[in-house]
């Protein structure tokens, strides 16, 4: 089949600011483990006790933890199924095209593993990627039951434990040599090449809890954004906002009354000392966290269609527009910033002043976005991934107004 890259008629720019208010999110997050990694974190959070540094921690466990990871997940499943549902119109639908885009994106979370951050997800973007294709063509009832069925099931620890058992694989044992003095010695005075090797070290230590707990968040919500993309919802997100505003209101106050009782009271209380209760307390912050997330983007979505902060909210669609870019860009500058081949801060920063940092990074990001996408058509790796998977060198530098709907 002869295939040929897709064009938009126009972007739709709510998308795009989600995307990008998906990329703030996420490096808010992912800087505090670039700063200090799992292996340490709690030990060196121990040390800021400052009203700023208390009250940063604060924020980030109300505002951002595990609530935008499911947003960058939802946004990534329903670009899966735009590009697949336009494919579907145009009879030009092919699980081959869609197995060779996630197979380069597979490699290059490989690469970004490799070169830059142990803390990749696109290699499970691009695994669980393929399987969202797959249920294309399956009915809306069965997509949504699997949607929710895949992020209520509560065994996943016990049948991966059982997994890694059977395989004889003991991801645990990889680190068992390093304490975090050894860590620190390495990412801020170690060479280049044992900063890889940590890194592969750190990605196998922590297989359990991208298989345990971020896939199971993941694929529901690839399977949610296919739900909503196969319903076109997205073609007329104003009235949907509007439409929802009560349920979506009504859970923010139930989900956010649990989140405060369960930072400030049960974490402190002796139920809390039981297992089987602090799985389920623990369950039920995960998934009232996403169900917060999803509220930010009602929030985003009410704020861009009624009122005057459009003009305010609007710039983060540059960012989003190059969202792969972007992310590993978040991962370099994180690379120069802590480790040894930049300026060593790794271990030194207080939680005020990676806050801070993140955001002052952000700002950066959506001024560069703008600059590059006022002559260039595309991001510089969403280029790369366009060209590698249609197999055809694409023009990039920017004629006429273009769109690409994809992640």
């Amino acid at each position: 089949m002869n295939e040929q890259p897709t064009k938009a008629k126009k972007r739709i720019d709510l998308l795009d600011i989600y995307r990008g208010f998906a990329i703030l999110g996420i490096f808010v997050v992912n800087i505090v483990i670039m700063n200090s990694t799992f292996l340490n974190q709690d030990e060196f959070a121990k040390q800021w006790t400052s009203n700023i540094d208390l009250f940063s921690v604060k924020t980030l466990q109300l505002f951002f933890y595990t609530k935008f990871f499911p947003i960058f997940s939802l946004l990534f499943g329903l670009g899966i199924s735009m590009q697949a549902l336009k494919l579907f119109d145009q009879n030009k639908l092919s699980f081959a095209f869609f197995a060779r885009r996630m197979f380069i994106l597979f490699i290059i979370g490989a690469l970004h593993i490799t070169f830059l951050w142990s803390g990749d997800v696109l290699n499970l973007y691009a695994v669980l990627g393929l399987f969202t294709t797959l249920m294309i063509k399956k009915s809306n009832k069965l997509i949504l039951s699997l949607s929710v069925l895949f992020f209520c099931f509560p065994f996943y620890d016990q049948l991966l434990e059982y997994f890694f058992n059977l395989v004889n694989f003991r991801p645990e044992t990889y680190l068992s040599d390093h304490s975090g003095a050894t860590v620190n010695q390495i990412i801020k005075k170690g060479n280049y090449l044992e900063g890889m090797r940590l890194r592969f070290l750190e990605y196998l230590t922590n297989i359990p809890m991208l298989f345990g707990f971020l896939a199971p968040i993941a694929i529901s919500m690839f399977l949610l954004g296919l739900y909503i993309g196969k319903n076109k919802i997205y073609k007329s997100l104003d009235s949907f906002v509007l439409r929802i505003k009560k349920p979506m209101l009504l859970f923010a106050v139930i989900t956010n009354a649990y989140r405060l009782m369960f930072l400030f009271v049960i974490v402190e209380h002796e139920i809390f000392s039981s297992k089987i209760n602090r799985q389920l307390f623990i369950k039920t912050m995960v998934l009232s966290d996403v169900v917060m997330g999803l509220f930010y983007l009602w929030v985003i979505g009410w704020l861009y269609c009624n009122t005057k902060w459009k003009k305010i909210i609007s710039p983060l669609r540059y960012v989003g527009r190059m969202a792969l870019t972007n992310y590993v860009m978040q991962s370099f500058i994180g690379l120069i910033l802590f480790s040894s081949i930049g300026f060593g801060l790794y271990e030194t920063l207080s939680p005020s002043e990676t806050l801070s940092i993140a955001i002052t990074v952000f700002i950066f990001q959506m001024l560069f976005s703008k600059i590059w996408l006022g002559h260039f058509r595309f991001g510089p790796l969403e280029w790369v991934w366009r060209c590698l998977t249609y197999k055809e060198l694409l023009p990039i530098r920017k004629k006429v107004s273009i769109s690409d709907n994809q992640f």
